[in-house]
This record gives C-alpha cells, structure tokens and sequence, in this order.
C-alpha cells in the first residue's frame, strides 16, 4: 500500500459531520462568490497555518526568516493563545498546518502543541530544516501524533544544499532523517509520513534524481519538488532554474514575468488563513511580514473576525481585482480549488 494511498486514508479518517458540513458551506459560499462577483462566506476555515516561531537557525535568501529582514518582532507562539483558538475551531478544522516563518522545532513547547491539536482529531503537519531532529524530539515527534513531517533537502551534497541552506549542514538533516525512519518503524507507528522537499533552483537543478534516489534509500516516503518563489523576478535571479518546469517566472526578451495570469478571485480566502506567532491573522502565506492584518486573536475571538467586516472586505477586493493588491502579484498559488 503506497504511502499516499495511506496518508490519502489518514486524512479522510479525520472527518467528521460537523467538518463535512463546513467544507460544503465553505466550498459553497465560495462558488456563489464566483459566480455573483459579491463576496459571500458561510462556515469556518478548512485549514489552518499557525506559526510557531519566527526564529531561525539558518541564512536562506529570498526568507524574510533567513534574512533576518522581517519589520515585525520576532518571538514565541503563547501556549495559551494557541489553545483558546484551537478550542474555538477545533470541531470544524480539518488541517492544521505548524509552520508560517522560521523553524518550528525552535519553540520550546512545539511537540506539545502538536499533540493538544492531534488529540482533537485534526490533521497535522509541519516543515523543518530537520537540524534538531535529535533522538529525543524525533521519539516525541512520533509520539505527538503528527502526521506529515516535510523536511527541507535543497541538496544531495553538502556544497549544493550549503547554497541555499546557507549555515545548514546536510548531514544533520540525513541524521534527523534517520532518527525518525528509525523511531517510526519501533513504535510501529504509520504517521507521520516523511517528506523531504526539495526547493528547485539553478544551483541544485541538477540533482533531483538523487534526490529520490536518496529518499528511496533512506525509507522516506516521498519527495516533493517545490518552485521558488524570488521577490525582485523581473530582472531574472541566479536561482530562477533554467529547467522550465520549476521555474514560476519566464524570460520575455530579457524581462521577467509570472507565468500564470492572476484571476480575480482565490480559494485561499475562502477555505484558510494563517496566524503569526503573536496571534495576528493574515490572508496567506506570501504576507511574510503581516502588511495585511485582518484581525488579532489577542483582542477578539476569530469567528468574529473570520465573518468580520475587514475579512469580507479583502475577499471583497480579490473579487474585483487581486492586481491590484500587491501581494497577489506575486502569488502563483491559491487559484484552484484545493490549490
């Protein structure tokens, strides 16, 4: 039994009614919105993204993480603030995504986050760079319920990841791998599944079949080619890939563009949010730096901002033009329906 297959089964193993008859009013209320041009939603969010930190032990360019350029403060997602919201959507979310910004094994209470979230049947995943991966937090990691662990590879040598990664080391990620593989097979645990991602740019375009060939080798269950996304694309970058098929911007004479053209409306808004460490609530997660603030969990309760009249308002205006939101135009995401 492949591991998708499994994983497929994981996820539909966490619905329930009450989470059936909120993707059918979400799904619903964003068709009609569609269809009208009037922005109409009904129910709450499908998924979530909760940003545990936005620290980071790594230098990677084009990550306001990595840069250390964020304009908001770095810190800890408060236990406390992360439950009250969890408690008041728990019944209806369905996925639960431990990642924004920065490295999520850096918070101290992470795992346990993961398990108040686990225990109330939702689906849970996170993205590491897998350099604290040590025996404890990958037993722990198993342990908490977790679902889906994604790595972060970038490289199949420590000369091409080192590019990107900048201060990672790969063996620290192998070795995190292993703890894991290792730590899943003894408790005989089917989750989390194991992911390694791999960010295709120019200097690593090369080694995408070791890539696989790597992740067959070690046990993990799959490997995901993920497009970058480059901030200042219009002059080109040198780690905009020449294989086509990774790459989200193309050269027109010189000048560089999205290849997708923007459409005036995004699921996203309908179906999903994300939550900063500090409990600020912003459309997506290309706002890196919460320029789009719709709401804060510290002063109000997030149904009252999910329907609230400034939500509406943004999905109001993706309706009518997400060119002009500048944001957007850099987005090659969130045009599909379960995109």
């Amino acid at each position: 039994m492949s591991s998708t297959f499994t994983d497929g089964l994981n996820f539909l193993s966490k619905l329930t009614p009450r989470r059936a008859w909120n993707a059918a009013q979400v799904i619903g209320s964003y068709a009609l919105s569609k269809v009208t041009g009037k922005a109409r939603h009904h129910g709450m969010p499908l998924a979530l993204s909760f940003e545990p930190t936005t620290s980071c032990n790594l230098r990677c360019p084009e990550c306001p993480s990595g840069l250390r350029s964020f304009t908001r403060p770095t810190g800890m997602l408060p236990e406390d603030l992360f439950k009250k919201t969890i408690d008041e959507v728990a019944s209806r979310l369905w996925y639960l995504i431990f990642y924004f910004q920065g490295e999520p094994y850096l918070h101290p209470q992470f795992l346990d986050l993961v398990q108040y979230a686990a225990k109330k049947g939702i689906y849970t995943a996170t993205s590491t760079n897998a350099h604290y991966l040590n025996d404890k937090n990958a037993r722990r990691t198993v342990e908490s319920g977790l679902d889906r662990l994604i790595i972060s590879l970038d490289g199949t040598t420590q000369e091409v990841y080192q590019q990107y990664r900048v201060g990672g080391k790969l063996e620290k990620v192998l070795e995190g791998t292993r703890n894991i593989v290792r730590w899943r097979k003894e408790l005989k645990s089917s989750t989390p599944r194991i992911i390694f991602q791999f960010l295709v740019v120019r200097p690593n375009e090369h080694q995408i079949d070791d890539a696989k060939a790597l992740a067959a080798s070690m046990g993990v269950d799959d490997v995901w080619f993920k497009t970058a996304q480059i901030y200042d694309y219009q002059n080109g970058s040198p780690l905009i890939p020449t294989i086509d098929y990774y790459s989200r911007y193309e050269n027109n004479n010189g000048s560089w563009s999205l290849k997708n053209k923007l459409v005036n409306h995004c699921w996203k808004m309908w179906h999903s949010c994300v939550i900063t460490w500090d409990g600020l609530v912003v459309p997506c997660c290309f706002d890196k730096d919460a320029e789009y603030r719709l709401g804060d969990l510290q002063q109000q309760s997030f149904a009252s901002l999910w329907q609230g009249k400034k939500y509406q308002g943004f999905r109001q205006a993706l309706l009518k033009g997400r060119d002009q939101v500048e944001m957007c135009r850099n987005c090659t995401e969130g045009t599909r329906v379960w995109g």
